[in-house]
């Protein structure tokens, strides 16, 4: 897979809405929260042109609580993820590039994604230098996702550091679902 990093395209925002209404149509109760992550969800902010979803769940087992709905709806389930603090999906054949990211409520997990999220919407100077890295970082790694994936690591930390201190200056706290 190519990495290829474009610039912000509004309609990521109305892509998360449809999937995200029905991603809350299909879990009712069992989604604590949806919310629209990743750098999709940053107004301005360049990315891979892929809308990543959170779902936020009471608890990761038993799976068949949101993998049967989920997968009733054409989602893809990837047992063999590595990462163990949460459950993936993609989409199905011929829907446009989407991942979903099935994680506890309140976990670790699930803060740091929104924390991130939410620190790049109101750090403007964070959000250039990360948007400035991806797009160096897609080029150097254009044949290589995983390559591109490790190299932003310490950047990202890096910015975890930085909003828990506006976290805790601001008191930081998630605010209400997306869907």
């Amino acid at each position: 897979m190519i990495v290829v990093v474009v610039d912000h395209d509004p309609g990521w925002a109305a892509r998360f809405a449809e999937v995200g209404a029905s991603l809350r149509e299909a879990l009712g109760d069992v989604a604590v929260r949806i919310d629209h992550i990743g750098s999709t969800s940053v107004p301005g902010m360049a990315a891979k042109p892929i809308v990543d979803i959170q779902v936020s769940v009471a608890s990761l087992e038993p799976v068949s609580v949101f993998r049967d709905p989920l997968v009733g709806c054409g989602w893809v389930y990837r047992a063999e993820n590595a990462e163990r603090t949460k459950r993936y999906f993609r989409e199905g054949p011929g829907r446009p590039r989407t991942h979903l990211h099935v994680r506890q409520a309140g976990s670790f997990s699930e803060q740091f994604a929104l924390l991130f999220r939410d620190f790049l919407r109101v750090d403007e100077r964070t959000a250039r230098e990360y948007a400035l890295l991806k797009r160096e970082l897609a080029e150097r790694y254009r044949e290589d996702r995983h390559g591109y994936t490790d190299a932003k690591a310490s950047f990202v930390w890096e910015v975890i550091r930085r909003a828990d201190g506006w976290a805790q200056r601001v008191g930081w706290q998630p605010g209400g679902s997306d869907a």
